[in-house]
């Protein structure tokens, strides 16, 4: 029969262990993160011009979320080949309003 002090090694054991793992994936979803991110940058490097992309870098620090929203909508325009020349600023504009209006949807009773 193991002593205590054995159980509470092995208890300890397991723990380190347990951790040891969850850090592991933790890295490998970082390292995952990080290269989506490196490819969304080349990507819109490649499709906007110099005033839309120093926007999206605006649009990042004020609404981070509404950023990413932009950047895979026009990641999934580019694989899709629907993007003939680059974005220029007012078209990114446009995209944005778009991309940000609100729906609105009303309800009748009868």
């Amino acid at each position: 029969m193991p002593t205590e002090e054995e159980i509470k090694k092995r208890m300890l054991q397991q723990r380190m262990q347990e951790q040891a793992a969850y850090a592991a994936n933790a890295q490998g979803e970082a390292a995952q993160m990080k290269q989506a991110e490196d490819v969304l940058r080349t990507v819109m490097s490649q499709i906007l011009e110099p005033k839309a992309r120093d926007r999206l870098n605006n649009l990042k620090v004020v609404k981070p979320e509404v950023a990413m929203q932009l950047q895979m909508y026009l990641a999934q325009l580019y694989q899709a080949g629907q993007i003939p020349t680059k974005i220029t600023d007012e078209q990114m504009v446009v995209i944005l309003r778009k991309l940000t209006e609100k729906r609105e949807t009303t309800i009748k009773r009868k």
